[in-house]
């Protein structure tokens, strides 16, 4: 990479230098110069962006005395690459203890004795830039080029971290989503299994960032696809020695890692049709063939459990071609078959028209208290994968049920996802767990004009009452007795005057009966209240 690199050391050696003396700063030669700057005005800071081969008659630097260090400090502080002095005009010699304050920096300062034309050397070294920056296209086409060829041959993940190695010169290290490994210098094997083991127990790091392993720092490049992270490549450099050429490299690289994997993934999930179909025949309690079951689920363990998730995200529509749908099909279960193993799970996904069924199966030993929180942030993973016409992800529904052992209990499993489905469409409850459903979970069991009669019973004179004086007195209630009887809490939540609630809970008396909080009625108002709620009504 140095080769596009253009130093101090370079243009020493332009014609335009040839009566040009290097007085300081001889270990600093090979600062990069990203371009070159005539300086005058006595305040340059806003001036500078670093890099820059500064050009000056000193007018405004005195360097003929120690009081021009200052200026030279802030030359330094701004990462300037050199200094180019014309002695003669405003500054005859440089000043010794410049040149020693220089020199303690490995700071390059260059006169010229004799006169020469700023214009000149700025033409001529802003040609030499122009042409390295053609250069650099030129070989990142060339590269881009070579990776793409090399994902198409066997081993191409491999034969690109070759190519990445031989470019920077850099150990390079690639963990997968489901801890594939991958690095180059193939002799550098204990040290990836080491970061591999490291991986696994240390918090995710973010993207393009640097981390310290052992003695050792890599900066990470997520490898992408599909809204999804598939896997990290580790450089063996800290991020601030890789300037924005190398990024731009090894993105390309990573691209084409992502295309392999890609290709890898949509080839495996069109094998997949056993697994949909077995899916389907555990949840609708049907009779399956054992051994085709172990293909896709990890055998019964004393610690393997597992949930079933249920997700409806209304990506199909009657007007899309059947291969359309195919191909989104295949791109959904390959977003949640990554999200999924991220985490540790093996997951048996079966996608229909209508909704996406995920046996997602772990050891104990993975998540050794609850597993509520894990799949509350595979939840929060789904709903991002917000990519249009592929997974809706911010407008799915999805429920999850119960946690169970035994495979033969996913029929029951998939009632209760359903369950939590339905409460969620209609805007009950804001839940993900069937363990949260509640009440809920003898309500739906009901037949519906059971549950009519129950409201009709418990809730009619209030109904009644406010389907003539249009006065919400059910939500009223609701509140109050969710907040457990407080006046304060009801009235801040219904966003009314504490006096107005005093009204309103005496009319709810008059109409209920002055017991309607004791224990025994308060009980059965509740159930009304969801019964009514699960029948289709809004209560708030």
């Amino acid at each position: 990479m140095e080769n596009f690199k253009v130093t101090v050391k370079d243009i020493l050696k332009r014609r335009l230098f040839k009566n040009a003396t290097l007085i300081t700063g001889g270990n600093g030669v090979g600062r990069e110069i990203t371009w070159t700057h005539i300086l005058e005005m006595e305040a340059f800071d806003s001036f500078i962006n670093g890099g820059e081969l500064i050009l000056t008659t000193g007018s405004n630097m005195p360097l003929d005395s120690k009081e021009g260090i200052p200026k030279l400090k802030k030359l330094i502080e701004l990462e300037v690459a050199a200094l180019c002095i014309e002695l003669g005009t405003h500054v005859q010699e440089i000043e010794p203890v410049i040149i020693a304050f220089a020199n303690e920096h490995d700071f390059p300062i260059i006169i010229f004795r004799d006169v020469v034309k700023f214009v000149d050397i700025t033409q001529d070294l802003h040609t030499i830039l122009i042409n390295s920056h053609h250069e650099q296209l030129k070989y990142l086409h060339d590269l881009s080029n070579v990776f793409n060829e090399l994902s198409l041959e066997p081993n191409g993940v491999l034969k690109i971290l070759k190519k990445l190695h031989e470019s920077f010169n850099l150990d390079v290290v690639l963990v997968s989503d489901d801890k594939q490994l991958f690095y180059y210098p193939l002799k550098n094997k204990e040290q990836a299994e080491t970061i591999l083991s490291l991986i696994d127990t240390e918090r995710e790091v973010e993207p393009y960032h640097e981390v310290l392993f052992h003695d050792d720092y890599y900066t990470v490049f997520p490898i992408k696809g599909l809204g999804s992270s598939w896997g990290d490549l580790y450089i063996q450099e800290r991020s601030a020695a890789l300037d924005e050429f190398s990024f731009s490299i090894i993105d390309r690289a990573t691209l084409a890692i992502a295309q392999i994997m890609l290709r890898n993934k949509t080839i495996e999930e069109r094998k997949q049709n056993q697994e949909e179909n077995l899916v389907q025949q555990l949840l609708h309690g049907e009779e399956y063939e054992s051994t085709a079951a172990l293909k896709f689920l990890p055998a019964p363990a004393e610690n393997l459990y597992y949930r079933l998730i249920m997700i409806e995200n209304s990506s199909y529509h009657k007007e899309m071609r059947d291969e359309d749908w195919e191909e989104i099909k295949l791109q959904q279960s390959i977003i949640l078959r990554s999200i999924f193993k991220r985490h540790n799970f093996f997951p048996a996904i079966s996608i229909t028209k209508n909704n996406i069924a995920v046996i997602a199966s772990y050891y104990k030993s993975s998540y050794a208290n609850s597993d509520i929180d894990i799949f509350t942030i595979i939840s929060e993973a789904i709903k991002k994968s917000n990519k249009d016409n592929i997974f809706r992800g911010k407008n799915s529904y999805i429920g999850i049920s119960s946690l169970q052992k035994d495979y033969a209990k996913l029929n029951k499993c998939y009632a209760e996802a359903n369950a939590v489905l339905a409460i969620q469409k209609m805007d009950i409850l804001d839940i993900l767990f069937f363990e949260d459903i509640g009440i809920y979970r003898l309500l739906m069991n009901l037949p519906k004009h059971e549950l009519e009669a129950y409201v009709f019973d418990y809730l009619e004179p209030l109904l009644d009452h406010s389907r003539q004086t249009k006065n919400d007195l059910l939500l009223t209630l609701a509140v109050y007795l969710e907040t457990m009887g407080s006046k304060k809490e009801t009235s801040e939540r219904l966003s009314i005057v504490r006096q107005t609630l005093y009204h309103r809970l005496e009319k709810i008396e008059e109409l209920m009966g002055e017991d309607f909080m004791k224990p025994t009625n308060r009980q059965a108002i509740e159930l009304a209240i969801g019964a009514y709620a699960l029948l289709g009504n809004k209560v708030n």
